[in-house]
């Protein structure tokens, strides 16, 4: 089996902010990335979420409107809304 060198840039942030995350489960940068990259090969995905908390920046009545419309969707059923209308709920039901 062959070996491929893989250099990357990161902004000083972003690396500030997630190799204390990475240390935390006790991981090396290049065992991250190696780790992102075998599960892209396994399921032929690219992961989108991880085990990270983060409160909803919707409301409550924003969330179950946001809900309600997967469902709905996943159940083939959708109403087609003009997105300046769209925006303009979302507006409303973000300042409430």
């Amino acid at each position: 089996m062959g070996y491929t060198n893989f250099n990357m840039r990161l902004d000083d942030n972003l690396r500030s902010r997630a190799y204390p995350v990475l240390e935390q489960y006790g991981l090396t940068p290049s065992q991250a990335v190696r780790m992102f990259f075998n599960q892209i090969g396994q399921t032929g995905k690219v992961p989108l979420s991880f085990d990270w908390t983060e409160e909803s920046k919707f409301n409550a009545q924003a969330e179950a409107l946001l809900r309600e419309s997967v469902a709905e969707m996943e159940n083939g059923r959708y109403t087609v809304h003009s997105a300046d209308g769209l925006a303009g709920g979302l507006m409303d039901i973000a300042d409430e």
